[in-house]
């Protein structure tokens, strides 16, 4: 293996590492927020979001067991 080739697969995997992460931030953030960003969420507006979380958890879970079978 050549010093490019391994640089290149490196650069591939920090790259989506990190676009992975963003990603991830970004959603968050977007169901942590109530319907304005300044205003404190109501109860049940928080049970959503964390259902919503929940629901992304299981779903990454499940990708991520396809990916292995897929090996």
């Amino acid at each position: 293996m050549s010093l490019n080739s391994i640089v290149n697969q490196f650069g591939r995997i920090l790259t989506n590492r990190l676009m992975n992460w963003g990603i991830n931030k970004g959603i968050d953030v977007a169901s942590r927020r109530g319907s304005k960003p300044d205003a404190p969420m109501t109860p049940q507006q928080r049970k959503q979001a964390q259902a919503n979380r929940e629901a992304v958890k299981r779903a990454r879970k499940a990708a991520q067991l396809v990916r292995r079978m897929g090996r």
